[in-house]
């Protein structure tokens, strides 16, 4: 327990710092922007019905973060109000009832990876993560729809995921890519997204391996204005012996603006990464 606490003890303040540090000047839309559904005694009604695009499909646009434990607030006295950030960043199966069906040599690579604390993570490297943590990390992200795209924008070092909703099939045989290609579609009020093509990465912080066999499905449902579900199915044979699904909830920021990070920016950590 307190290896686990001094790691998330460590993210929270590069967070704190980076948010005390890098804001934008006052500006009207701060606080409450305009079109954000209220109360009677006007503050922000989360709970308010889901916005609707031109379409009439649920608009997901908005930046979203990850709260600290899919129950919130965390539950009194558990182990995740210990946790300042998202659990599952930590551990991708936080939540499920069975442990995550490795192979035999992803299980030995993943014991080792833990027995080292971590220390070859890329995100501690400042190396380009994959789209599951992309999806846990700490830092906000905002989604922008459009007819035929939905762009998902990271603040963590900037960069992008392109999820094309034009009906274009996934490429065969595809150059892999950090992130991979992206295809999705609507059913009913679900955003059902595949993605393949992605280069070896890791699931978690500490080590779940994935492999560029790897197809990720994801599920993007917007059930009510202040929140967003991402239900992620994981089928990757050459590491797993079945597929396996996790669900993230994310929660809107009203008034926030994303701004620039780059991890490898004056970076001092990795020489001490023994």
């Amino acid at each position: 327990m307190t290896m686990r606490k001094g790691i998330w003890f460590g993210f929270l303040f590069i967070v704190m710092h980076t948010l005390l540090l890098a804001q934008w000047a006052p500006y009207p839309t701060q606080g409450v922007p305009p079109g954000v559904p209220k109360d009677k005694a006007g503050k922000p009604n989360l709970s308010a019905p889901t916005p609707r695009a031109a379409s009439g499909k649920p608009d997901l646009s908005g930046v979203w973060e990850n709260p600290p434990c899919l129950k919130d607030p965390c539950p009194a006295g558990s182990r995740e109000e210990l946790l300042p950030l998202a659990a599952q960043f930590l551990e991708i199966d936080w939540e499920m009832e069975q442990p995550l069906p490795l192979q035999p040599w992803a299980k030995v690579l993943k014991d080792a990876r833990v027995k080292t604390h971590g220390k070859d993570n890329p995100d501690a490297h400042c190396k380009p993560i994959g789209v599951v943590q992309l999806h846990t990390h700490p830092y906000p992200r905002r989604i922008i729809q459009t007819p035929t795209m939905v762009v998902i924008m990271y603040e963590k070092d900037g960069v992008f995921r392109q999820i094309f909703t034009d009906g274009r099939p996934l490429p065969k045989d595809p150059l892999p890519w950090y992130y991979g290609y992206s295809s999705g579609k609507w059913v009913g009020d679900t955003l059902v997204v595949e993605t393949i093509g992605m280069k070896e990465n890791w699931l978690d912080f500490r080590g779940s391996p994935m492999t560029e066999e790897a197809k990720i499905t994801e599920k993007f449902r917007r059930p009510n204005y202040g929140n967003l579900e991402l239900e992620l199915t994981i089928d990757d044979p050459k590491a797993y012996t079945k597929p396996f699904t996790v669900t993230v909830k994310q929660r809107i920021m009203l008034g926030i603006e994303l701004f620039e990070f780059f991890c490898s920016e004056n970076e001092k950590s990795a020489e001490h990464l023994q």
